[in-house]
């Protein structure tokens, strides 16, 4: 017997919850009952290119099981709350809230309500990063390197750097190893257009996360120093090399000796997909299931907590 699909909508349709509304159309688990948007104009256009309706919040949260709330951070609060009193499950994108206070209020009102509430850290869903999971766990990690660098968005976006990318690898990075930094520290310049971030924590390993919206190249890597290895993952090619300790050796030719220190790439079989879609699919199973979401709302909690320390250290630290 086919599974009846979960009605879903989209509040905010911007440059990323357009995106939110094109995978709901395209999953056969749920239906697209409508979008919503403080331009109604966008809300029309998104709403006609999904063959779906725009229509108000209220009406929207009506009519669903469950929505993506995707839009700017400073208005997460109230239009968590909304869903949650009409017993609507909620899709938060990151950060859950603009502060801890809020985020706490989502999580307790979510909790009183049994109501799933799931984050939007859509790097836990990269494939390449699904993949580093099987592969971490077995070995001596000594620190990690991220780098989430960009030029300045088209877009206007009131969080910075610190708040809107780095984020992503905080995440990502303790839940690779498994618990919180014992110290922070960090640098910022330009209002934290541009940031670095040291973590301490108390297994030895050192984390350095970089971000920036002044670099004139995209990049999104991951890099880990183990005991014998040197992993590096790209997020935007999805792919893992591994280079294994190699021995050295010397070469006689003609001129002389020569020394050569060849390395030895590994590159384990990585499934693309898209993340987006990985991660609004879990969010429908959670909810079909009664289950904890992979990035639940306490996990946006902890995320949140450690970039505004971040982000605090880096402002003090900024000398421009």
């Amino acid at each position: 017997m086919k599974e009846e699909q979960l009605q879903v909508g989209v509040i905010g349709v911007g440059s990323m919850g357009q995106h939110h509304a094109r995978v709901y159309s395209e999953l056969d688990s749920v239906a697209l009952i409508g979008v919503t948007d403080a331009d109604s104009s966008q809300a029309d256009r998104i709403a006609e290119e999904y063959e779906t309706v725009a229509m108000t919040e209220d009406k929207l949260l009506d009519a669903v099981d469950a929505a993506s709330v995707v839009v700017p951070t400073q208005y997460h609060l109230e239009t968590a709350l909304h869903c949650i009193e009409h017993g609507v499950h909620v899709l938060i994108e990151k950060p859950i809230a603009a502060n801890k206070q809020a985020a706490v209020e989502i999580i307790e009102a979510a909790e009183a309500a049994d109501v799933i509430v799931q984050v939007g850290h859509i790097e836990r869903f990269n494939p390449a990063i699904q993949e580093l999971d099987r592969i971490v766990p077995v070995e001596d990690i000594v620190a990690i390197r991220t780098e989430r660098l960009g030029p300045p968005p088209e877009r206007d976006i009131q969080d910075n750097s610190v708040v809107d990318l780095m984020i992503h690898d905080v995440d990502v990075v303790t839940g690779l190893l498994g618990g919180e930094p014992a110290a922070v520290s960090a640098l910022g310049t330009r209002e934290n257009k541009y940031a670095s971030a040291t973590l301490q924590f108390d297994s030895g390993v050192v984390a350095t996360l970089i971000s920036s919206r002044l670099t004139q190249r995209k990049v999104r890597k991951l890099k880990i120093t183990t005991k014998d290895k040197f992993i590096e993952v790209d997020y935007l090619d999805q792919t893992i090399e591994i280079y294994r300790q190699s021995a050295p050796e010397f070469i006689n030719k003609d001129d002389g000796v020569h020394y050569r220190h060849e390395s030895v790439i590994e590159r384990p079989q990585v499934k693309n997909h898209e993340p987006l879609k990985k991660e609004i699919d879990s969010f429908v199973k959670s909810i079909r299931t009664n289950t904890t979401p992979v990035v639940s709302g306490r996990d946006g909690l902890r995320a949140l907590e450690l970039i505004q320390e971040i982000d605090e250290s880096a402002k003090e630290n900024d000398q421009t």
